[in-house]
């Protein structure tokens, strides 16, 4: 089965479309604070001119960090987001208030190795599948909104990767994707940082890390 692959962090409809134009199944737009984030009017913008531009468009992803509830269901209206990413500590009752799909990011550290680290994230994993949400992986070191950037275990991902289906994320770049894959068994990936030059999306870089994770 070929991976699901998630490009986030756009800024400018240019690099969104060229992530669309090069496969992308989904597009990430972060709404927290950070040198990413952008504007609820900006966002529209790139939204519609990726699905102006085409017939099969990708899943556009609102990336928000605990934010109320009311706000990302107000943005994700305006914006017409086809899912909402929660990258914080949200608490499954406040999952369930979002009025759109759901993914939720689940932060993986050193505890995850231990077997008790390990039932716990399992139970975790469980939990957001019962309730129907997206599962996304990632490092919980130095966490920042959209991600780390930074890679964790892939050895714990693979073991879940034999009960659940997830997104793959931290630290991947064109150049490691395929063996995250390879290693991990994630049912997509999702890249901000390793598809950036100097801090800003590199359209030749998008485009050969979704080539390498559909090839992979």
């Amino acid at each position: 089965m070929t991976v699901i692959v998630k490009i986030c962090g756009q800024r400018t409809s240019e690099h969104a479309l060229a992530a669309a134009n090069g496969g992308a199944d989904m597009i990430g737009m972060i709404f927290a604070l950070g040198r990413r984030q952008i504007t609820p009017e900006v966002a529209k913008e790139i939204v519609q001119s990726v699905r102006k531009d085409r017939n099969n468009p990708p899943k556009m992803v609102g990336v928000f960090v605990n934010a109320p509830a009311a706000d990302v269901n107000r943005i994700a209206a305006e914006c017409a987001l086809d899912m909402i990413q929660l990258s914080g500590g949200e608490p499954w009752s406040y999952c369930s208030q979002i009025k759109v799909p759901v993914i939720k990011v689940i932060h993986i550290d050193e505890s995850g190795a231990g077997e008790g680290g390990f039932v716990k994230l399992a139970n975790t994993c469980q939990e957001a599948t019962i309730r129907g949400y997206t599962i996304h992986l990632e490092s919980g070191a130095d966490r920042m909104p959209g991600g780390t950037g930074k890679t964790f275990d892939w050895s714990i991902a693979e073991r879940l990767s034999q009960h659940f289906k997830f997104l793959l994320a931290g630290g991947l770049t064109p150049g490691t994707v395929s063996e995250a894959i390879h290693t991990a068994h994630p049912w997509g990936v999702d890249v901000s940082s390793g598809v950036e030059t100097d801090g800003v999306k590199d359209i030749a870089k998008i485009e050969a890390f979704i080539k390498a994770a559909k090839g992979a």
